[in-house]
């Protein structure tokens, strides 16, 4: 069997990755070439997945740690996604807290599975105010601001993500500071979202077979705690409702009363997702930053009497207080549209201290 094209998806919290992913399997699509997806997070109940299975997908999710702290199971996803669904492309989106891959994930891959996948250039997407926040601002020297410059550090190609929020001199003030801070790593500019310089980039990374190419130097007693200062939460939670309730205005108050929630403590946002599926469809909402506003997509849902949502919420809270301002929030909503709620679900928790099952300090050829 030849080879199938592999390209991790990587970037922070917000990034797009999951965006991108979708955008790439349409594009794909129009060609008649077949996409996979493998997810990927510390816990189970994740939007991505979701959302990758209602565009028709075939996706499989690793839960429970990062692909690296997972490494045996990740591969022996990649065998029965590339045995049962035979796609063209396999896509992978690390977890966006992650780090080190390149000596974690694609040099084992490089090393031991080289003959089942070609592996294309790690693009690491980056969204436009985490730059001016986390690597030129006022979070640049946190511990977060450490992780995400360290995943900045190690991509084969740096993409700025949701160009489409930006004035054009900002854009390119923007491309012209990442490509001086870091000139031997390719630089591309897309929306994954319009589709603005989407089929280009796809271009550079379906054409190349470099991979991997540069290893950190990293801190992981830092990486570790940049990772715990996020609480995380993954929530499943019915709602009912007999008169019907419109599914986009709750989504939108639920997200707004969150990202308030946040502010008042003074906790920035890794993110907010929200999957919200009901039989009249199903719409995704997200806040990426605290000063972020909420964004909404999918269907209207104006009048449903049932639904179901899972959340993702990774915020500089923790983990208990997490939980309380997401139960508090979404019954007090509940309680004022005459909607019953059922918390289905439940994980909160902050990340333990990551372990790779493998790590080599040696960059192997890529590619075929």
């Amino acid at each position: 069997m030849a080879a199938v094209d592999f390209a991790l998806i990587g970037g922070f919290l917000g990034a797009g990755k999951t965006t991108t992913c979708l955008a790439v399997g349409r594009l794909l699509a129009a060609q008649q070439r077949r996409v996979a997806v493998i997810t990927n997070d510390q816990a189970a109940d994740l939007v991505d997945t979701a959302q990758a299975a209602a565009a028709g997908l075939p996706v499989h999710e690793i839960a429970g740690g990062c692909f690296c702290c997972r490494f045996q199971e990740f591969t022996r996803r990649c065998d029965e996604i590339l045995d049962e669904i035979r796609p063209d492309v396999l896509l992978a989106e690390p977890v966006g807290s992650c780090a080190d891959l390149s000596a974690t994930v694609l040099q084992p891959l490089k090393k031991f599975y080289g003959s089942r996948l070609r592996l294309r250039p790690y693009s690491v997407l980056v969204d436009p105010q985490r730059l001016s926040s986390h690597l030129w601002g006022p979070l640049a020297a946190s511990p977060v601001g450490y992780l995400f410059r360290k995943q900045l550090e190690e991509a084969d190609l740096l993409v700025l993500n949701k160009v489409d929020t930006l004035a054009a001199a900002t854009r390119a003030e923007y491309l012209a500071r990442l490509a001086a801070e870091w000139p031997n790593t390719a630089v591309q500019s897309f929306s994954a979202t319009t589709g603005e310089g989407f089929a280009a980039w796809w271009e550079q990374v379906a054409s190349s077979n470099s991979c991997g190419l540069r290893l950190l130097e990293i801190d992981y007693d830092r990486y570790a705690a940049a990772e715990a200062a996020l609480g995380w939460l993954n929530a499943r939670i019915g709602l009912r409702a007999v008169g019907g309730f419109d599914g986009r205005e709750f989504a939108n108050a639920w997200l707004a009363a969150l990202r308030h929630a946040a502010v008042r403590a003074g906790a920035e946002i890794g993110h907010l997702k929200l999957w919200l599926t009901s039989p009249a469809g199903s719409l995704r909402g997200s806040v990426t930053a605290a000063a972020g506003a909420v964004q909404l997509s999918g269907d209207p849902l104006p009048a449903i009497t049932a639904a179901e949502a899972i959340l993702n919420a990774r915020v500089c809270l923790d983990p208990e207080s997490l939980t309380d301002t997401v139960a508090r929030s979404v019954r007090r909503l509940g309680n004022e549209r005459q909607v019953t709620v059922e918390v289905r679900r439940v994980q909160a928790f902050r990340p333990g201290y990551p372990e790779p099952e493998a790590r080599f300090d040696v960059v192997f050829p890529g590619g075929l």
